[in-house]
């Protein structure tokens, strides 16, 4: 995957954040491969723990607006990960969380050994959880991450709709049903959700195997109620699938795979 670029490498000094868990029965396909969505409740949970444990000023103050997934292989059921999370990079009001994701290894007895499975990125913007209008980094939080992100800057600039306005007619069309437990907390679709229309596809094309990148944007909230309206369009080295509410642009998926 050449033409995809590689994520931030992992810190050689600063703040990590650790977590262990076993891939369940509720996490995998009928092969017993971990889903992606349920990768993107990992993210959560870890960034969620991470957030508490570092005392960070506002913890529950943030929305993600694009996370990206390498899959080098993928981790099966029962396997025991370790999910390692930093920060990648920061702007102004936004930062990445990058997180790691390692099938841990080895015959009892044994040391164990790790291996790389999946790296993830999330570009998540620091909001006013009353208006939703970002809010510039503090100071606090930037001293509390600032040399796990070695002084890396990144944009918030939002880029898988490059050139999708030409596309053909899609290959594919398909609607995704929401259910009432698709929607957290804050009373939006669940950030999860968006993956699994991403492994609908997966699964009626079952060439597309790992190692793969794939993306999630994210252009407007979805609120109950709503059904998706998912369009699958091929552009030469990658498919892009536009999740639909109401007519408008809710979500691009990306993927891109050898």
């Amino acid at each position: 995957m050449q033409q995809v670029p590689a994520p931030a490498p992992y810190p050689t000094a600063g703040r990590t954040y650790r977590m262990q868990r076993r891939v369940r029965l509720g996490d995998v396909t009928p092969k017993g491969r971990l889903r992606l969505d349920a990768v993107a409740r990992y993210l959560q949970d870890i960034a969620t723990d991470d957030s508490i444990d570092g005392a960070y000023d506002d913890p529950h103050g943030w929305v993600v607006r694009r996370t990206e997934m390498w899959v080098n292989h993928f981790p099966k059921y029962l396997d025991d990960v370790n999910i390692e999370t930093w920060c990648g990079g920061v702007g102004s009001h936004w930062a990445e969380r990058r997180t790691r994701i390692t099938v841990v290894s080895g015959d009892a007895g044994s040391e164990s050994t790790t291996t790389a499975a999946i790296e993830t990125a999330a570009l998540w913007v620091r909001v006013d959880l009353t208006t939703l209008k970002p809010l510039a980094l503090s100071d606090d939080f930037r001293t509390r991450i600032g040399e796990a992100a070695a002084g890396r800057k990144i944009s918030a600039r939002l880029h898988v709709g490059r050139d999708l306005a030409d596309a053909p007619v899609p290959i594919a069309q398909f609607t995704q049903p929401l259910r009432f437990s698709d929607f957290d907390a804050v009373g939006h679709l669940n950030n999860a959700v968006y993956w699994e229309s991403l492994e609908e596809y997966l699964g009626a094309n079952r060439e597309r195997r790992a190692p793969l990148h794939a993306t999630v944007e994210h252009h407007r909230s979805v609120e109950p109620g709503a059904s998706l309206q998912i369009a699958v369009h091929e552009l030469q080295s990658r498919t892009v699938l536009r999740l639909v509410d109401d007519q408008e642009t809710a979500a691009l998926i990306q993927l891109v795979t050898d």
